[in-house]
């Protein structure tokens, strides 16, 4: 059985670390790609692409949405980090100022300050980076269509906590103790050491004033609710790790 690591790469969720740790294991068997995000899923894209890179072991995409492939012959582990979504948005605030690129995100960095970036974003149909963005990028990840978008986003780490990982931003370290229980038994070099790659430098706590941080709560619950969840998810990790290697959902 071939065993291939599957990391949902959530914008400004500690992602590029998790991929620098993948890269320094496997080299060029870790693989990157992005896809188009049809209203049905790219789920075929992502089988092809995994089946089609039988020496690959680690593959990574911002873009992945519906549900996880089914391979013959392959287990897939899936790995998804969560941040407090304040954190996340003013994380992605500096990081898109800084950035040089041509996106909708990096000209309204440019061109505002935090608030105005955030009001902006806001009032743009359509546009989830301000508002509950990791229960709408999760929503179609494993999960049938049915349901409102909390709950199939919750749905989604439910299955993502039995067979993969579900981590906290702010315990990287325990997320990635996790992620080396389940793979070393068959990948046994698999090794990390803690990263810090791509952070964004400046704590969004001593830039975001109580009134915008009232805003971004009220208009990120959903977000709020599904981190509340994962911490739930302690109790149905998988077996066959020590305790203290299974805390990266804890």
């Amino acid at each position: 059985m071939r065993t291939v690591i599957l990391h949902n790469h959530l914008f400004k969720n500690a992602g590029t670390s998790v991929d620098l740790i993948l890269r320094q294991n496997f080299g060029d068997a870790w693989l990157t790609a992005e896809f188009t995000m049809p209203a049905g899923g790219n789920t075929d894209a992502v089988a092809t692409w995994i089946a089609g890179n039988p020496q690959a072991v680690a593959f990574s995409s911002h873009t992945m949405i519906g549900p996880l492939p089914e391979i013959d012959g392959t287990r897939i582990v899936p790995i998804v980090l969560l941040r407090d979504p304040v954190e996340r948005i003013a994380s992605a605030y500096r990081f898109e100022r800084t950035q040089v690129a041509d996106t909708q995100g990096a000209r309204l960095a440019k061109a505002h300050g935090f608030a105005g970036y955030v009001d902006a974003r806001l009032s743009t149909t359509g546009d989830r980076q301000c508002r509950n963005f990791q229960v709408h990028r999760l929503a179609t990840l494993l999960a049938p269509e049915r349901g409102s978008e909390l709950e199939r986003a919750c749905l989604a780490l439910q299955l993502v906590s039995q067979t993969g990982v579900v981590g906290f931003v702010p315990e990287f370290d325990r997320a990635m103790r996790r992620l080396s229980a389940l793979i070393v038994p068959h990948h046994p070099t698999f090794r990390w050491r803690p990263v810090n790659a791509n952070a964004t430098a400046g704590g969004s706590e001593h830039s975001i004033s109580p009134d915008m941080r009232t805003l971004l709560e009220e208009t990120n619950q959903d977000d709020l609710a599904l981190l509340r969840f994962a911490r739930t998810l302690s109790v149905q990790a998988p077996t066959g790790a020590p305790r203290d290697q299974l805390a990266g959902i804890s």
